[in-house]
């Protein structure tokens, strides 16, 4: 009796033994299953950011599309006569464009180096309320001539402009035209593609569906200037009151300079084997006024500022000798830079 008792327990363990084997089987190939569903949703996982870096890489700021170039004059040793800008020896200065970021204030820049081509501009409108019948006919002579350069497809462009401001370290102000583009309408700078050119709008928005600002924000500005090539940025001020020219701005505490922030929109950088062409003219010495200096509060009186005289008042900012380069500096030549050409200097 015991004997058969035990064969029975022997049997039963044994059963027991080969009941468990499919279950500890199928725990492993269960194992083996989910470990391939953990596979397939990382596979899966890395496939979606890999596609997300590529988006990211393909809307990538600061990538230069275009460059332009303009020969300096006046920076070399010039002649004593003032008007002999053009033998003296020129330096160039290539701008690299950012035409993914700001295409629309790109385009305008590249048809203004572009001296065959310019930037069509139509003529303000006459004034008739000049109390003094000479001026009257001064701006009746001027207007006409620039209803001919109009009709002539004489377009705007750089060629003998003028550097106008230089403020030291702070910025670099290009492209002041005058004689036949004197009395030329000034474009609007924005992004906003559905916009008519010649509206001055506040909320612009860009190629990119955000404000025409977008490129200027404090985390775009941090894209930029963390590129250790930007040294120098290129940039343009919203709105129509600024003419045709551009303002070149050093990157280094840009992100203190709140007048840039709100104002201003990016369109390319001082490609980096010229910074030192914008260097030299960086410490130009410029002009000077007394007006910074408050003689009253040297010699004990109240503390206030002198007025501004009356070119600033009246004329703007670019009819002020403030900050005026003492050397005349023109913009000589310029072009379109070829994006593979070897820059020679």
């Amino acid at each position: 009796m015991y004997q058969t008792q035990q064969k029975f327990a022997t049997t039963v363990a044994a059963l027991t033994v080969v009941v468990a084997l499919p279950s500890s089987t199928k725990a492993v190939y269960g194992s083996s299953v989910e470990e391939e569903k953990e596979d397939s949703t990382t596979t899966t996982t890395t496939t979606r950011n890999t596609s997300t870096r590529n988006t990211n890489s393909n809307t990538k700021i600061g990538v230069v599309t275009d460059k332009v170039y303009v020969d300096i004059a006046g920076l070399g040793i010039q002649s004593e006569i003032e008007s002999s800008a053009e033998i003296s020896k020129t330096q160039r200065i290539v701008f690299g464009l950012f035409g993914n970021d700001s295409p629309n204030s790109v385009n305008k820049i590249k048809q203004l180096f572009n001296s065959k081509v310019g930037l069509p501009a139509e003529c303000k409108r006459l004034k008739k309320d000049f109390l003094i019948q000479r001026e009257q006919l001064e701006a009746n002579k001027v207007y006409r001539s620039c209803v001919e350069g109009v009709e002539s497809n004489n377009n705007v462009n750089y060629l003998y402009s003028q550097i106008w401001r230089i403020i030291q370290n702070d910025r670099i102000d290009f492209g002041s035209v005058s004689g036949k583009f004197i009395s030329r309408e000034f474009p609007t700078w924005n992004e906003n593609e559905n916009k008519n050119d010649n509206e001055n709008e506040d909320n612009n928005t860009g190629g990119n569906g955000e404000s025409d600002g977008f490129a200027n924000t404090a985390k775009k500005i941090t894209e930029y200037t963390s590129q250790p090539t930007i040294h120098y940025l290129m940039a343009v001020r919203r709105g129509n009151d600024s003419g045709f020219g551009f303002t070149v701005f050093p990157t280094e505490n840009l992100m203190n300079n709140q007048d840039f922030l709100d104002n201003y929109i990016v369109i390319g950088k001082v490609c980096e084997s010229t910074d030192s062409i914008i260097q030299q003219i960086n410490n130009v010495s410029v002009v000077s006024t007394s007006k910074k200096i408050n003689y009253g509060g040297i010699v004990g009186g109240k503390n206030k500022k002198n007025a501004p005289d009356k070119s600033c008042r009246y004329g703007g900012p670019m009819y002020c000798n403030e900050n005026k380069p003492l050397k005349k500096l023109t913009m000589f030549r310029t072009g379109i830079e070829s994006m593979d050409a070897v820059l020679y200097l």
